[in-house]
């Protein structure tokens, strides 16, 4: 602690290193959380149609992302993917895509347990007043299963934001890098990673608390 440079600690000095990175590591979230979850619904729905065509490839993509680390998700479609096309797209907008692609999975896990959680009965009374397959999934089992879903999916947001971190193997600029970014051009990279350490965690851990408080009242309300 003797060798630790305080005055590092500095909002003035670090900051115009960070601001950009944060504000991406919260915009990469926030539209991964949104894109995952409109595509995890769409896999869930597949998986839990009870047709092989649209259930087996729905099957295939979770199971295959939920198998693969992220981080070599993220290398690939960022070498690969420029390669293909014949023309680079970008350390952010591969970023994008990949949290998008990678996170529906898990969404969909999230989704597919939600939907399976609903009474039967309660299948049962939409399609007795008439409601269509979709109709009833629109009105009556989707609202009912978000609710119930919305703090393991918060709890995952939680998770992809500490997973936007490895955003840093293909040079983004995220938090990580900024601070990483101010260490090395202030001369104290251990004071940056040790900065780094502690954003994440108490983010992380006010966040997590906040989606315990949550739980509780949705529990009282039922």
């Amino acid at each position: 602690m003797s060798n630790i440079d305080f005055s590092f600690f500095n909002w003035a000095l670090i900051g115009p290193y960070v601001i950009k990175g944060f504000y991406f590591s919260l915009w990469l979230t926030f539209i991964a959380t949104l894109g995952g979850i409109a595509l995890g619904t769409v896999l869930a729905l597949m998986r839990l149609s009870g047709k092989k065509a649209l259930e087996l490839p729905a099957t295939v993509y979770v199971n295959t992302m939920r198998s693969i680390p992220l981080v070599m998700v993220l290398l690939w479609f960022f070498l690969i993917i420029p390669f293909a096309i014949g023309r680079p797209i970008g350390a952010e907008l591969s970023a994008v895509i990949t949290f998008i692609a990678f996170e529906a999975a898990f969404f969909s896990e999230i989704v597919r347990a939600g939907i399976q959680s609903i009474s039967r009965g309660q299948i049962h009374a939409g399609q007795a007043v008439g409601f269509t397959y979709s109709q009833n999934m629109r009105t009556v089992i989707l609202p009912q299963a978000f609710r119930n879903m919305l703090p393991v999916f918060l709890t995952q947001t939680i998770i992809l934001f500490q997973d936007t971190s490895l955003v840093y193997a293909i040079s983004a600029n995220d938090l990580l890098k900024g601070l990483e970014t101010a260490g090395k051009n202030l001369g104290r990279p251990v004071e940056a990673y040790l900065l780094a350490a502690i954003v994440y965690f108490v983010l992380c851990y006010a966040l997590s608390r906040a989606v315990q408080m949550l739980q509780k009242k949705i529990q009282i309300i039922r």
